[in-house]
């Protein structure tokens, strides 16, 4: 399957592949550098399911927590120096 990128960089789907996996008007799509390759994956139900409990067992959560907090005090220290 050929497509073309448009002079704004946008691409068709063919619409054979929009059926097959369920892409629509206003789809979000994941767009990835993969081994040489860019590889489109829509964002739906579907993946979102996949992806649940891919960080439990992490530290995920607290860290982003502590990157906000640092965040919000290097903030609030900039807006004291003002």
């Amino acid at each position: 399957m050929e497509t073309v990128v448009s002079s704004k960089g946008q691409v068709v789907i063919p619409s054979a592949l929009r059926r097959k996996y369920d892409i629509k008007k206003g789809t979000k799509v994941e767009v990835t550098d993969r081994d040489g390759r860019i590889v489109l994956e829509p964002v739906n139900r579907g993946t979102i399911r996949r992806l649940r409990g891919i960080l439990k067992g992490t530290r995920a959560l607290e860290d982003l927590m502590a990157d906000r907090a640092r965040d919000r005090e290097k903030e609030d220290a900039g807006l004291r120096s003002r």
